[in-house]
């Protein structure tokens, strides 16, 4: 970066007011990190970097190999809407490198940025468009709680509810931060809500998924409100999913519409949607990257099950929605908000990707709702299901040389590891439901 950048930003700095200033970045498990450091050592950590201990970060590095760096990415500048407005903070998201000046092999926004300048060498940008749902439970005695804070559903309005009042702040205060909002409202199950965010390009809105999460917990912990992004908290009603709206562009047009293809679609669209269902299995794990996450990809509660594609119903794992022109797009239905959105997307990428390049057909779009087709009928159509649980989804990923090599050797062998580590401990894990069906049967 050169002085004259470095300058312009401190003075930006100086004339917001800015006296601190969090270092944000994400960890291999998309959970929100930083360091906060005072305005003052702004200059050195855009020249040089802000290092930090990259041990102490899930799936970051070993302990012999732990001094890491943080250079903040100047497009990221954001003042926090609720800090003192005399005594104000910003924030930047930063990219990790080693301290030999190397991008880190396991920064998961390095892993994203590299699958969209493959994708723009062939002429395309990628832009994806998120659907955040999560719950917002009451606190209790300080600690989060399933406890409902609402009975409501779809759309339902209750001004007196603080979770009301939480969303509302939300809005607004992602609004000052640069999101363009589409749309907020309570979802199907009790105590749910989901905001929209305006599609843009893949990194940005990575970075805003990150965001979100942060401004969720910070504004609802205001009120006395726990968010969760957890997909599936209580048994027995909807969980949380993060549909992921995405299409390509090519010279400025939308290079998945084409007003001659059937369903108005071009052949990029179709064979961008058969590299996302060749490669699901392997998307699956990295998408869904919980033990919890699979209570949630059951039949019965909207998630998507099973494998397949339809321009008509929501039933299908991939939906074309309606909109044509500039809004035509794919929504992958079966990711949940506790992924880490950069690896969720990159993977999303090279999938799609991998069918354009080698023209992948794929299956015909299915017009039936396919939750009450029969099994024999799905079985005669061909349709199977997603993996239903992380086990079977890790070792699909392990087996997709093209996603393995995407996410690379440092990253794979950590998800891999931490996988069998949750797997492990949810296998030996004694849990309330055994205990009630055979504890005074046995």
């Amino acid at each position: 970066m050169v002085s004259d950048e470095i300058d312009a930003i401190l003075s930006k700095l100086e004339g917001d007011n800015v006296r601190s200033v969090l270092l944000q970045f994400s960890d291999l498990e998309g959970k929100p990190k930083n360091v906060a450091i005072p305005t003052k050592q702004m200059k050195k950590a855009l020249t040089d970097g802000i290092s930090f201990d990259g041990s102490s970060i899930q799936g970051f590095a070993r302990l012999e190999e732990s001094d890491m760096l943080l250079r903040p990415d100047p497009s990221t500048y954001q003042i926090i809407p609720w800090s003192d407005d005399q005594f104000r903070s910003a924030r930047f998201i930063c990219d990790v490198y080693t301290t030999h000046g190397e991008p880190f092999p396991g920064d998961p926004r390095r892993i994203l940025r590299t699958q969209i300048e493959k994708a723009a060498k062939l002429g395309y940008t990628f832009n994806v468009g998120p659907e955040m749902e999560f719950f917002l439970f009451r606190m209790v005695d300080g600690h989060a709680s399933v406890n409902l804070q609402d009975h409501n559903g779809y759309f339902d309005q209750t001004p007196a509810n603080p979770a009301e009042d939480v969303r509302r702040d939300l809005v607004i205060s992602l609004s000052e931060m640069g999101f363009n909002i589409e749309a907020s409202h309570h979802e199907v199950a009790p105590s749910q809500h989901e905001i929209d965010f305006t599609y843009g390009d893949a990194l940005g809105m990575a970075d805003k998924v990150v965001t979100f999460k942060f401004v969720a917990k910070t504004l609802a912990l205001k009120r006395n409100l726990h968010a969760t992004f957890m997909p599936k908290p209580i048994y027995g009603i909807n969980g949380s999913g993060m549909h992921v709206n995405c299409s390509l562009m090519k010279d400025g047009e939308n290079a998945f519409f084409d007003p001659n293809g059937d369903h108005q679609l071009s052949d990029t669209a179709r064979h961008f949607i058969a590299g996302l269902l060749k490669h699901i299995d392997g998307i699956t794990r990295v998408a869904n990257p919980t033990i919890n996450s699979y209570k949630r990809l059951i039949p019965g509660y909207e998630a998507p099950v099973y494998v397949g594609w339809s321009a008509m119903n929501r039933s299908t794992l991939i939906r074309v929605p309606s909109s044509r022109g500039r809004s035509t797009r794919a929504e992958l239905r079966s990711p949940d908000p506790t992924c880490n959105p950069y690896l969720t997307f990159a993977v999303m990428l090279a999938a799609g990707m991998d069918g354009v390049i080698n023209k992948i057909e794929p299956p015909e779009s299915i017009d039936k709702n396919i939750f009450r087709m029969t099994a024999a009928e799905r079985s005669e159509a061909g349709i199977r299901c997603l993996p239903w649980n992380l086990q079977v989804a890790n070792n699909a990923l392990m087996e997709d040389k093209l996603l393995c090599d995407v996410l690379g050797e440092h990253v794979v062998a950590q998800i891999n590891r931490l996988g069998e580590l949750e797997w492990g401990e949810f296998s030996r894990a004694i849990t309330d439901w055994e205990i009630k069906r055979y504890l005074a049967n046995y």
